[in-house]
């Protein structure tokens, strides 16, 4: 058992996200944490560059990476059923607690210090915590602008809703990202770069 963690991690990629939804892209949860990942760093730069903070970048992508890793045990469960009352968001809660306990159990006694700090951050690094938050939303909000780009129409009442759940997260590194980087999502590969 102290040996199984990686290959369990591994299989991030078997778990599909948008189950409710016609996807013209299938995306797993591999996919999703990379990008995450990558989000979250990119936040807490921002957050250190223009804003003095300081941020720990690398944190914000290590638990950006492995945000969702407890999916390989619950499964993709839908925002409108997880989120749907306090009841069942805070028993789901619970449910990925113990998922985490289950996956940092794979790992070997010397090891899990390390994953448990990245699996359950400290109270101090709460603002790191939401700017992960902040960049799963912003991974769904790319996901729904890259899905209008195909023409399929399912994913507009998700990008509304994710648009507004973004601004009001109240977080100035959002909204730089959502004002400087986001419209580059909907140019071409031709596009992209050109200006250089």
């Amino acid at each position: 058992m102290g040996q199984d963690f990686y290959a369990m991690m591994s299989r991030m990629k078997y778990i599909e996200r948008w189950a409710l939804m016609r996807n013209s892209m299938k995306e797993n949860i591999s996919e999703h944490s990379l990008e995450v990942s990558m989000l979250a760093h990119a936040l807490a730069v921002i957050g250190n560059r223009r804003y003095g903070k300081v941020l720990d970048a690398q944190k914000a992508a290590l638990i950006g990476l492995y945000h969702d890793a407890t999916e390989i045990i619950t499964g993709d469960m839908p925002t409108p059923i997880k989120y749907y009352n306090a009841s069942i968001q805070g028993a789901f809660k619970d449910i990925e607690n113990k998922a985490a306990r289950q996956l940092l159990s794979m790992l070997p006694k010397e090891m899990r210090p390390d994953y448990e700090a990245i699996f359950f951050p400290a109270e101090s690094e709460e603002y790191i915590c939401r700017l992960v938050k902040a960049a799963d939303k912003l991974s769904a909000l790319i996901k729904c602008i890259e899905e209008e780009k195909t023409g399929n129409t399912d994913f507009r009442s998700a990008k509304e809703t994710t648009v507004i759940a973004l601004h009001r997260m109240e977080l100035v590194e959002v909204e730089d990202f959502m004002r400087d980087f986001l419209p580059a999502y909907g140019k071409t590969l031709d596009e992209l770069g050109a200006e250089g």
